[in-house]
């Protein structure tokens, strides 16, 4: 009998915040900060947390495209991924509450391998099906758009 994998897991994080804008957050054994820039009163160590949910969107798609690809066969090669957000800003600097702060996504997700347009609509579409960070943004109202493009 196989190795059974877990269907939930509990992830863990935890942040010392030395400021009103600085978080530093450890993270299994990595460490890293969350700040705001310098103009807004943190010291810029860090992406802001708004940047951090952005570039996490960019490194799930990364790795749920290249699972994706992998259990269809298809060559994605490396992937460059562009992401331009459509931000409300008013909840943030509390004018008022923002139901959907992340008001859309633009992503645009160039790939280098040999994988033909068709095998890439495929990847495309598993994608979407799997990606957890693009459901939560989807989920939470946000615009989603990406489309995959070669090299």
């Amino acid at each position: 009998m196989g190795v059974r994998d877990k269907t939930t897991v509990r992830l863990k994080a935890e942040a010392t915040c030395p400021s009103h804008s600085r978080a530093d957050v450890a993270i299994r054994d990595l460490a890293f900060s969350i700040d705001e820039p310098t103009e807004r009163g943190g010291t810029n160590l860090g992406p802001t947390p708004t940047d951090t949910a952005l570039a996490a969107l960019a490194g799930c798609t990364n790795v749920i495209g290249h699972k994706c690809a992998s259990k269809l066969g298809v060559d994605i090669g490396a992937l460059r991924i562009r992401l331009t957000c459509t931000f409300d800003r008013r909840g943030v600097t509390l004018t008022e509450e923002i139901e959907t702060p992340f008001v859309a996504i633009d992503q645009t997700v160039i790939w280098s391998g040999t994988a033909t347009d068709t095998e890439i609509e495929a990847v495309a579409v598993e994608v979407e099906k799997y990606c957890p960070l693009a459901k939560l943004f989807v989920g939470s109202g946000t615009q989603l758009t990406t489309r995959w493009t070669k090299a």
